[in-house]
Parts: C-alpha cells; sequence; structure tokens
C-alpha cells in the first residue's frame, strides 16, 4: 500500500514486479505467496467481533486482489506469470493445482499462490512455508517492513536486537514475532531456510538472494 493507509499504490506493485522480474532474468525459478492486509486482515475483523472463519476467508479474497495486480504489473515488464489460488475461482485464476504450478515453473513462469492455505485460522506465512514445501524450494525469503529478525518492535523499542543469524527452534523458543509458529516448525521439519529483510529497498530481493544486503538468515536446529 505505499504510504497510504490501504489499498493499492501503483508505484510500490511496480517497484515490487521490477525486483521480480531482476531475480527472473539471473535463471532463478520464483513462486510467490502474497498477503491481504494492505485491504482487509482477517483477524482485526474477529477482533471487532465478526466470526473468525467468516472473516479469514474475506482476508483471503483480499491476496487474491493482490496477487492479480502483481501479475499485472509482472506481465507488463514482460515477465510470464500464473495466479493460483487456493480458493477455486476458474473466472480470474486458476485453482491451485501442485502438479500444475511445478509444470509452470519448469517453463521459468513466476506463480503467484494466492488464498493462502484454502482454510480459516491459517496465516500467509504458514501458506509461504506449505507451498515452498511444496514446491521444493531451496529457501523461504519473507519480504517485510524491518531488515532482519529483532529482540522487539525496532521501531517501538529502540533496545531491541537484531539477530544476524538463528536457528528454526531458537525462534520457536523466544517466541519472536517474526513468523507464527507453524510456519518456522513446517519449514524446520523440511530443512527450508528463510531469509528475512526488507521488502521496502529497491532491488533488495536480489541483493538477498546473493547472500548480500541486510537480512536474518532462519535455518538448522
Amino acid at each position: 500500500m505505499g504510504g497510504q493507509e490501504f489499498g493499492l499504490d501503483p508505484k510500490t506493485v511496480n517497484r515490487i514486479a521490477e525486483d521480480v522480474r531482476e531475480v527472473c532474468e539471473t535463471g532463478i525459478q520464483l513462486c510467490l505467496v502474497v498477503g491481504g492486509g494492505n485491504i482487509y486482515r482477517g483477524i482485526s475483523g474477529a477482533a471487532a467481533g465478526m466470526d473468525r472463519a467468516s472473516a479469514d476467508f474475506m482476508g483471503m479474497l483480499a491476496t487474491v486482489i493482490n496477487a492479480l495486480a502483481l501479475q499485472n504489473a509482472l506481465e507488463n515488464l514482460g515477465v510470464d506469470t500464473r495466479v493460483q489460488s487456493a480458493i477455486p475461482m476458474s473466472t480470474v485464476c486458476e485453482p491451485y493445482i501442485r502438479r500444475r504450478a511445478v509444470r509452470h515453473m519448469e517453463r521459468n513462469r513466476v506463480v503467484i499462490f494466492a488464498a493462502g492455505t484454502g482454510n480459516p485460522y491459517f496465516t500467509t506465512d504458514t501458506a509461504a512455508a506449505l507451498r515452498a514445501s511444496e514446491m521444493s524450494c531451496d529457501c523461504l525469503l519473507k519480504g517485510t517492513k524491518v531488515d532482519g529478525v529483532y529482540s522487539a518492535d525496532p521501531a517501538t523499542d529502540p533496545k531491541a536486537e537484531r539477530y544476524e543469524k538463528l536457528s528454526h527452534f531458537d525462534v520457536l523458543r523466544n517466541d519472536l514475532q517474526v513468523m507464527d509458529a507453524a510456519a518456522i516448525t513446517l519449514c524446520r521439519e523440511n530443512n527450508i531456510p528463510i531469509l528475512i529483510f526488507s521488502i521496502q529497498n529497491k532491488g533488495e530481493v536480489s541483493r538477498v538472494i546473493r547472500g548480500e544486503g541486510r537480512f536474518t538468515l532462519i535455518e538448522g536446529g
């Protein structure tokens, strides 16, 4: 949403699409999982008194909107892209079918996975860990607002410690709120390293993949 309070900021969407194109041009295969918090957060709706399952489904639909926006931006840059939704909606995108997604990636298409896992009570972080496991990904990159994992929120705690490297177990044991426990556990069980970096910096995706830039590596243990 860029500097807006909600919704889609075209400049931000295009910048992220350019970062993805930069990586694709190196021959690296990418699949993406998008959130929907810029439009609607299911957990916020539940906190306001809405039925949790209904609120979560609304949040999943928001991720489809973001996925279609990102697909449009990528294809305007010449990147062949497919959107697959865990909630079938064949009018606007493909349903999630694992073997079809693998085939798309083999043909060097960027696959954008929308609608989370398709189930309430699971976050898009868990969806990312699930899809990374199903696609046999080498690593999971989480683009967020900060440049790594901190002991506390660096925006409110100036003494927050930044970690360069952690194990999956460290994150779980210390209850570090970078991803939910289900996502961390799934990556741990499937030996998938996680790189936490800031999506706010142009070109950071490519730098992180090269082992440069600023990020926290979560692996092992």
